[in-house]
């Protein structure tokens, strides 16, 4: 969302150029993780869990499908996506049927306070550090070269998370010659490299943090068995994608 508030890139142009990315990714996802779980997925062997019981409740699920379909329309219509995407929440939160208190009660607060400290450290870099020395230096190591501008992306975003790092680039590739392709370039590469290490990304910490409440441990050394050759394949694909395609 803020590479596209950022770039004013139009939703369909963006989703053409990365979706086959995202496809090819997925798929690398789901061989490595059988290959790195031998014993869990290649096995005649049958779950024996109890199936959990599940509650539908029709007219919020059609509700929600409905909202997502106006908001997936909106995004390709050139409404600013944060602007879809809080009218859309908005209007799920009027209901009758839900207690918007219950709502309320699975944010992770502490995981929006952190993410905001995110933003004041990196406005605080940006103001002290980034020198026209510094900016002269960054100028000089080839940005417009999307293999340059992608591992550079991807090494700053798992040093201080992808959107920082986004925010450090921003003003970067102001200064580029063709900033679509830099932008393009950045959100492959930022989106990505999240999935190296579990502080890369946020909704990492949110999915280990949720995990954890099910009694399930994911470290760091067992999360990178799987996330680091899968960040290395899925960029050189995306950097290959956009060069070439």
């Amino acid at each position: 969302m803020i590479i596209g508030s950022l770039s004013r890139l139009p939703y369909s142009t963006f989703t053409a150029a990365l979706s086959p990315i995202a496809g090819i990714g997925l798929m690398l996802t789901v061989v490595l993780i059988a290959v790195a779980y031998r014993s869990e997925f290649w096995t005649r062997q049958r779950l024996t869990a109890e199936p959990q019981r599940a509650y539908a409740n029709w007219p919020i699920i059609i509700k929600s499908v409905a909202v997502l379909l106006a908001m997936v329309g909106g995004f390709f219509a050139g409404v600013a996506p944060a602007l879809v995407a809080i009218v859309a929440g908005s209007i799920q939160l009027f209901t009758r049927r839900i207690k918007s208190e219950k709502i309320y009660a699975e944010i992770d607060w502490t995981l929006l306070l952190m993410f905001a400290g995110l933003f004041i450290v990196i406005a605080g870099l940006e103001k002290s550090m980034l020198s026209p020395g510094g900016v002269t230096a960054v100028e000089r190591l080839r940005l417009d070269d999307i293999p340059v501008l992608s591992g550079i992306t991807a090494l700053l975003s798992n040093i201080v998370s992808n959107v920082p790092a986004v925010l450090v680039l921003k003003p970067f590739i102001a200064q580029l010659q063709n900033q679509q392709q830099a932008w393009l370039s950045v959100a492959m590469a930022s989106t990505l490299a999240g999935n190296f290490a579990i502080v890369g990304s946020v909704a990492n910490l949110i999915v280990v943090q949720r995990a954890r409440a099910q009694n399930v441990e994911i470290g760091f050394w067992e999360y990178s068995r799987v996330g680091a050759p899968l960040t290395v394949l899925t960029i050189g694909v995306g950097v290959f994608w956009l060069t070439f395609a």
